[in-house]
């Protein structure tokens, strides 16, 4: 990118500054962009697929590995991750599709953490046996620290277009994640977390055999 080459160059404080804004502009153009042609394949039903079998596991443990620590309203934030049954979730899944699922949802679980438990986002991935049919179903919950999702909201979370009084996102990100999940056969859900603070989002894809 030709402003990461001039930002590696430039030493001048306001000029780094500059470049920074443009970085991000830029990104949330390119964002936008791309959910817009998300919507556009969904609602016109041309959204595809390319299933492969894969390791749920290693897939979300070398997404969050790029994270790291991340800075948070001026705190370090930790994503600490849980895999119930080691190395052995196996799915049969669009990798590029699943990678762009979860990183929106840790993005948003980002977004909303504040200064609580020791500024900690919790990824956790399980098994379940589904209720009606009985077949094994792999869950993964994405939990935030974060004041939690108001009534208002809550039911239209993934509808296009709506966000929270405080986000600046573009409301499409949790509309498409809902529509990938549901086009791999899984269903895809948030709540408040009864058992403190912040809101926890899940997701299941059937087991593959």
């Amino acid at each position: 990118k030709s402003t990461d080459i001039m930002y590696s160059k430039i030493e001048d404080k306001d000029q780094r500054e500059l470049l920074e804004i443009i970085k991000r502009n830029a990104s949330r153009l390119k964002r936008l962009t791309d959910n817009l042609l998300d919507v556009t394949k969904i609602e016109g039903k041309s959204l595809r697929l390319k299933k492969e079998k894969l390791n749920l596991n290693i897939l979300i443990s070398e997404v969050l590995k790029e994270y790291g620590k991340k800075v948070v309203k001026e705190q370090m934030v930790k994503i600490d991750y849980d895999f119930k049954y080691p190395h052995d979730i196996i799915v049969e899944a669009d990798r590029d599709r699943l990678d762009q699922v979860i990183r929106n949802l840790v993005d948003n679980a980002l977004k909303y953490t504040t200064v609580y438990n020791n500024q900690i986002i919790f990824v956790i991935v399980d098994k379940k046996k589904e209720e009606e049919k009985g077949k094994e179903q792999a869950i993964v919950s994405v939990k935030d620290t974060g004041n939690g999702i108001s009534k208002e909201v809550l039911p239209k979370l993934f509808s296009k277009f709506t966000t929270s009084d405080s986000s600046s996102g573009t409301g499409l990100g949790l509309y498409i994640c809902k529509n990938i999940i549901q086009a791999h056969g899984g269903k895809i859900w948030a709540e408040n977390d009864p058992d403190g603070k912040g809101a926890i989002f899940r997701f299941t894809l059937p087991i593959a055999h």
